[in-house]
């Protein structure tokens, strides 16, 4: 028995079997050998193809040592407010100093000397007495802010997630930051020298260093013992530095990082005045804080300043390895 083809309208007799139209073999008009789009749309299905796309050739290996650069740290910190305004202030100290001076009275004659009155005999003399008055307080401040602001900040500003998130290893990102801490940081200490310098050069001439003792230095060696005094006094504080930097990866809080670091530094300070402690003093890292004072004599004493050095540099490695211990263990949240 035959049935008709629907394709021939019953024009023609056909076998028992039901022919599918959309079979390409038993349909021409559907051979991909005839039709180019349609074997373009089929070949797309095969394997490394999706819609006539090709796969994606693989990108090259995630190079974590190309994350956060130094120059891009190095200006975001130099474009923010409080370093414009920690360089303005130590810029501007030695300027009020000889305001201040200006405006003074001298002491009636036969008083004895204090170091106001040496300050205004030489450059040299106002520089050292620029890094007296200043080393004890204002340059722990700008010391603790630039270590102790820069990654509580980031916290405060809650873009410290995206930044690990970008992916830098933490331990990286807390190494970029602290170079650049301390490349900021030594820059102020020799700022403020070195602007000391010039100040007392136009106000008082470029004559020779005259220590307390009697003792005198020529201008140009007495500049080289200033500048040494303050990289004295930057190793010296690099336990203040490793603090502040460990308050603030413990803390959201910038000023809290900064303040617990010169908080830390007063007492100290405060400790080291108490003759009862005797020897104990001598374990308290700002003992040795005015030790580069042994570098305006003629000969120059290295024994408190080596000691001073390796007693700031000791507290600094333990406080920068719990720094780091810290920062890599913390739950980031903001």
């Amino acid at each position: 028995m035959t049935t008709p083809d629907p394709r021939t309208n019953g024009a023609g007799p056909t076998t028992g079997t039901v022919v599918d139209a959309a079979d390409p073999a038993l349909d021409p008009a559907r051979d991909p050998a005839r039709d180019p789009a349609l074997g373009s749309a089929e070949a797309s299905t095969r394997r490394g193809h999706v819609g006539g796309f090709s796969a994606p050739v693989p990108t090259a290996p995630y190079d974590v040592t190309r994350t956060m650069p130094l120059r891009v740290e190095l200006v975001r910190q130099l474009k923010r407010r409080r370093t414009q305004v920690a360089f303005a202030l130590v810029a501007l100290l030695p300027v009020i100093l000889w305001i201040a001076f200006s405006l003074a009275s001298d002491g009636p004659p036969g008083a004895t000397v204090n170091l106001v009155d040496l300050a205004k005999e030489s450059a040299a003399n106002f520089a050292v007495f620029a890094l007296f008055a200043s080393a004890g307080f204002l340059l722990v401040v700008v010391v603790a802010l630039f270590f102790g602001d820069t990654v509580a900040a980031e916290a405060s500003w809650s873009s410290l997630r995206y930044l690990l998130a970008a992916p830098i290893p933490r331990a990286r990102l807390l190494r970029q930051k602290a170079i650049i801490a301390a490349g900021l940081s030594l820059a102020a200490l020799l700022l403020l020298p070195v602007v000391s310098l010039i100040v007392g050069a136009i106000a008082y001439g470029p004559d020779a260093l005259v220590s307390p003792t009697g003792e005198a230095l020529s201008f140009w060696t007495a500049v080289g013992r200033v500048l040494l005094g303050a990289i004295y006094l930057a190793l010296s504080m690099s336990w203040v530095a490793a603090l502040a930097m460990l308050l603030s990866v413990s803390t959201d809080a910038p000023l809290g990082a900064v303040g617990g670091a010169v908080m830390a530094s007063i007492v100290s300070q405060i400790l080291d005045q108490i003759t009862a402690l005797e020897d104990l003093r001598d374990y308290l890292p700002t003992h040795y804080a005015n030790a580069w004072a042994d570098l305006l004599a003629s000969t120059v004493d290295w024994g408190d300043m080596t000691r001073g050095v390796f007693s700031s540099l000791c507290y600094a490695a333990v406080f920068g390895a719990l720094a780091v211990w810290r920062f890599q263990r913390k739950d980031i949240t903001s």
